[in-house]
């Protein structure tokens, strides 16, 4: 495969545009993709209906979907065009960019979230090994710190956290949070308490005592008594955790699926 991409820009410019036809008159490309900024609203679809009428393209690419746009550009390019969204894009790198799913996007839009793309991504990021692993631990009540600031690596590589949480159906008006950059502090925090435990704490928290957690929250700029409510929330977690692997949750699932190559 064979990807060209020409030059940019943010409006209809001629001289560029018959630089493109040039370029597709001597390559002949299969596909012409436009790959539209979202965040631009309105001119985002007048350059999608010049382009279209100028090009012919094939579909349509739209970028900054982590934005405030929310996917209004998205329904305005199809109704201009009638060409295919054929995929979304919410970051600089590969990983964010993803097929364009309308109910989803109608879902999102919504405020609905859209648990099947968090699935999506929790299968990308969770092997199969890993995930079957994972339940034997939690059915056996083995699962440690150490598992659990894996996890959380594990959560950080599947995306943003504010992208995450906002495929939670409800998430907003479970928790009324309208930032989470708490939440993102919070994950920070958890993450320099557990590094400033010893290899020994981490798998086995219980030998925790009293000068021990001093020791902890010295280490990692907190206090002793966010140290108490961090085992306190693990020991929760363990519970939760043990539980899930009984009742058919996302992690029987993961270890259950088929390779899919």
């Amino acid at each position: 495969m064979v990807i060209l991409d020409t030059a940019g820009r943010l409006h209809i410019d001629e001289t560029l545009m018959q630089e493109l036809k040039a370029i597709r008159n001597r390559v002949t490309p299969t596909e012409i993709l436009l790959v539209a900024d979202a965040m631009t609203g309105q001119d985002a679809v007048t350059v999608a209906e010049t382009f279209n009428s100028e090009l012919g393209i094939d579909g349509v690419i739209l970028t900054k979907m982590d934005g405030d746009a929310r996917g209004g550009a998205a329904i305005s390019i199809k109704s201009v065009t009638d060409k295919p969204i054929k995929f979304i894009s919410t970051g600089e790198k590969i990983a964010p960019l993803e097929p364009f799913h309308p109910e989803r996007m109608a879902s999102r839009i919504l405020g609905m979230g859209d648990v099947l793309s968090l699935i999506e991504k929790a299968e990308a990021a969770i092997s199969r090994e890993k995930a079957v692993e994972l339940q034997q631990k939690m059915r056996e009540e083995t699962f440690s710190l150490n598992d659990f600031l894996e996890q959380m690596k594990q959560v950080r590589s599947m995306g943003p956290l504010d992208q995450l949480l906002s495929l939670i159906p409800g998430f907003k008006q479970m928790t009324g949070l309208e930032d989470v950059s708490a939440a993102e502090g919070e994950f920070k925090r958890i993450e320099a308490m557990i590094n400033s435990m010893t290899p020994a704490e981490r798998d086995d928290h219980m030998i925790i005592n009293n000068s021990r957690r001093r020791r902890i929250a010295k280490g990692s700029g907190t206090t002793v008594a966010e140290i108490n409510r961090l085992l306190k929330q693990f020991a929760q977690t363990r519970r939760m955790m043990k539980a899930m692997t009984k009742s058919g949750g996302l992690l029987p699932r993961l270890a259950r699926k088929k390779r899919r190559w």
